[in-house]
């Protein structure tokens, strides 16, 4: 629901009254991710798109019915039809599960709260039932920052679900998550699907060179918060990287001992200059980041690695670095590469081989929709 947080943080300041269609479930080569919504108000209007286009229109039929019966959820099911190519589904070939409720503001507004801190840009999750007692189904926890809003009713499954989302946000992803049926603790069990509005991801750039102009353009449109660092004050100025969060003029090991990461941040070396390069992967290889890549020959790579030996970097750590970095695309511009360093980046936190898709069978997006990185 998060991706028409505008909208429905609009709706839910006039008390407008609308229905919510979100994908709870997809698998295959459905296009869009699990947690993507479709909302239609009242008056008809209608925001987001689930599928791309394929069932929108049985979608916001549905809504409508949900709006007009003001009864409980509905579910729907859409997937291929080998037999009759115009029925209601999906040509990609996927399946999507999708569940379809009315929401009041005025009942939920902790949901408002919560599209409030999202459309601000703050860190903010939504825990929304989505299987389980039919009393329960769409029902509504929100976790902002460190403290929790809403209720389902019952102080232990408040507890297990306020965890599990306050978990995924720290993590910055969407997931669905099974909560409960223990019967000593927690009998009743759930599925619960977790909406996660995250701060940006970081990308750290060490090296004020012009593969790093290039870098820089590509990782603000991947929506990464984008850091260009090098000691060289001559080299690191805005005018040199616009596309650039903030450009630092320091040491890179000095800079990144005192700047906040986690496991999504990519940090990509490209110096290729052992003063920088060596003391910077030390500390990068042994913090917990997601990405850690570094620029150079295949020569000047095994010169680095002899080098972090020597420093008394072990093989664990060593085995993280990605390096020569990017992908093997033939990249000879500066730009080219900016692309084959963010197709690594995109393959490493994916779990994707890289390889092209014509040579992979089965399905194209795997089982990606369960667990997604949130930008």
């Amino acid at each position: 629901m998060l991706n028409i947080a505008d909208t429905l943080h609009s709706w839910c300041r006039e008390g407008r009254p609308f229905a919510l269609a979100t994908a709870v479930d997809v698998t295959g080569s459905a296009p869009l991710p699990i947690g993507t919504s479709v909302a239609v108000d009242m008056d008809g209007n209608a925001v987001g798109s689930i599928s791309g286009g394929c069932v929108e229109g049985a979608v916001y039929d549905l809504c409508r019915q949900v709006l007009d019966e003001q009864g409980a959820p509905q579910r729907a099911w859409f997937g291929y039809s080998d037999d009759d190519a115009f029925a209601v589904g999906l040509t990609c070939g996927g399946e999507l599960d999708v569940l379809v409720q009315r929401v009041d503001p005025a009942a939920q507004p902790h949901l408002a709260a919560a599209l409030a801190e999202s459309v601000s840009g703050r860190p903010a999750a939504v825990a929304q039932v989505v299987d389980g007692p039919e009393e329960l189904l769409g029902r509504t926890v929100c976790v902002l920052g460190d403290a929790a809003q809403g209720a389902l009713g019952d102080g232990e499954l408040d507890r297990l679900v306020t965890a599990q989302a306050g978990a995924l946000l720290r993590a910055g992803r969407t997931a669905r998550v099974e909560v409960g049926g223990d019967a000593s603790t927690c009998p009743e069990q759930l599925s619960v699907l977790v909406h996660v509005h995250a701060s940006r991801p970081r990308m750290l750039i060490f090296g004020a060179v012009d593969f790093a102009a290039a870098l820089s353009q590509a990782g603000s449109f991947l929506g990464y918060r984008v850091t260009v660092c090098d000691a060289r004050p001559v080299f690191a100025t805005r005018t040199r990287f616009p596309h650039a969060d903030e450009v630092v003029v320091d040491w890179p090991h000095r800079y990144l001992e005192r700047t906040e990461v986690d496991t999504r941040t990519a940090i990509c070396v490209l110096t290729h200059d052992a003063k920088f390069d060596i003391p910077l992967l030390r500390l990068a290889l042994d913090l917990p980041v997601g990405y850690v890549g570094a620029m150079g020959s295949r020569r000047t790579h095994d010169e680095r690695l002899d080098r972090l030996c020597e420093v008394g970097l072990p093989q664990d750590q060593l085995a993280r670095l990605r390096s020569p970095i990017g992908l093997d695309l033939g990249a000879r511009t500066p730009q080219e590469t900016a692309m084959s360093i963010a197709a690594e980046i995109i393959a490493h936190a994916n779990g994707g081989t890289g390889l092209p898709l014509s040579q992979r069978t089965g399905p194209i997006h795997g089982n990606a929709g369960h667990a997604l990185a949130a930008m």
